[in-house]
């Protein structure tokens, strides 16, 4: 089938090299010149595993193309994907919706025989009706359905949950449409992967619901590490305890400083908004929201208290930047509430990352950037485990403790166990453990 993809962000890069992947003759349209120039020249501009030979094997066979000008694309494709950003929308939390309605307009003029036009990006419930509608006003006499096929795509292992997945859901009415996408989909067919089909606006809030359930438990999880180092108990253990309960499952029940990145912060925030206006709140959602930003915030003390409450003169070394590793997205990290809390309580910030320093530039002045892990620990009064990318996992610890000016560890991820730290002579804190 052909594709035209919307967007060549995280989502619209990796849904056109999959569906390519799967022999669909796919072109991804962009607005950015730059980017659409990197593309061509083989630059993968954001930093997912194995998303680069993807592309440049389906470029090299004929199945995926880049354009500045998608005309073309959408005037000969059977399905236009919308996979444009939809960032907070500044002052209420709203999803942002100026590119969405932005490439709606533009789809509506392009438009030969049936189309099916599929929303892609992550929209509050009505958003379909929206873009039938802007389509439908400039274009009275058009053949298309819109749908709704939101991505559940996990930063760092995207291209594995894209052609693997738990699930399609698919939110469509039209049975042409439905069609459309089983054909798109039929590669899953072997992996015998199940296809949800439901009415648009309810497949628009299971991508929401989703989202905010797993951050939800992310942030249980992280109050009952604070209550575990209260009363003595290991988070872990209870992590444990409760995951392999089948009701439960022990994914997302790591405690850590909190959520970050392109999908559980404005999403869950987009949710509450939502609920509100339609008379519905979603209190366990508001407070979610509430206690993530709070302990995010919240991080910098631990690192104060490991050294007696006086950061003033002292060097901290931050090892991770991103929000989670495997991925180069900053986007709401908390290192962006860590980093400059530290820096007003008078401390250094040395910090390393291994694919997010180049954003992090941008948005963390006064950090000073080191080469690598063994590097930014270097004089350092304390090091600080803030993303647990594989290399701090398995860091030379004889080495970090001579390098730094005093073995102090506060391990927000818990990577190592407070047993073997105190036996290598380091004081060490972690999340939910004595």
């Amino acid at each position: 089938m052909r594709v035209a993809m919307i967007g060549t962000g995280y989502v619209g890069l990796v849904s056109g090299a999959c569906f390519a992947d799967f022999g669909h003759e796919v072109t991804c349209v962009d607005k950015d010149p730059s980017k659409i120039e990197r593309l061509e020249r083989g630059e993968i501009p954001i930093f997912e595993p194995g998303l680069d030979d993807l592309v440049a094997s389906n470029v090299r066979d004929g199945r995926l193309s880049f354009a500045l000008d998608g005309a073309g694309a959408i005037r000969e494709a059977d399905a236009v994907f919308i996979a444009v950003g939809t960032p907070s929308r500044r002052g209420d939390g709203h999803a942002d919706l100026s590119y969405v309605h932005a490439a709606a307009e533009e789809i509506a003029g392009l438009i030969e025989g049936f189309t099916v036009i599929v929303t892609k990006s992550t929209v509050p419930v009505g958003t379909g009706d929206e873009i039938e509608a802007i389509i439908r006003a400039r274009r009275p006499d058009a053949d298309f359905a819109v749908v709704s096929n939101p991505e559940f795509l996990r930063e760092g292992a995207a291209i594995e949950d894209f052609k693997r997945p738990d699930r399609i859901v698919v939110g469509a009415e039209d049975d042409r449409a439905q069609a459309v996408m089983r054909e798109l989909y039929r590669p899953l067919n072997l992996n015998e992967t199940p296809i949800l089909f439901t009415g648009r606006r309810t497949s628009e809030l299971i991508k929401y619901a989703a989202n905010a359930f797993l951050a939800m438990k992310i942030t249980f999880i992280n109050e009952m590490a604070d209550l575990c180092e209260k009363v003595g108990a290991d988070v872990q253990q209870v992590a444990r305890g409760i995951g392999l309960d089948n009701r439960i499952g022990s994914k997302f029940l790591h405690a850590g400083p909190g959520y970050g990145g392109s999908c559980f912060p404005k999403d869950t925030i987009a949710l509450v908004r939502t609920a509100v206006d339609a008379g519905s709140p979603v209190r366990l959602i508001e407070t979610t929201v509430e206690v993530n930003d709070a302990r995010k915030k919240a991080m910098a003390a631990r690192v104060s208290t490991a050294l007696e409450g006086d950061l003033t003169g002292k060097t901290v070394a931050l090892l991770g930047l991103t929000f989670k590793p495997n991925t180069d997205d900053m986007r709401d990290a908390p290192s962006l509430d860590v980093a400059p809390a530290l820096l007003a309580m008078g401390a250094t910030v040395h910090a390393f990352d291994p694919e997010g320093m180049a954003e992090a530039a941008h948005l963390l002045p006064g950090v000073v950037f080191k080469d690598g892990p063994y590097d930014a620990v270097a004089e350092a009064d304390v090091v600080v485990i803030l993303t647990e990318w594989d290399q701090f996992r398995a860091l030379d610890l004889n080495r970090v403790k001579s390098l730094m000016r005093q073995p102090v560890m506060v391990d927000l991820r818990n990577v190592y166990r407070p047993g073997d730290m105190r036996a290598r002579g380091f004081r060490y804190t972690s999340i939910g453990r004595s």
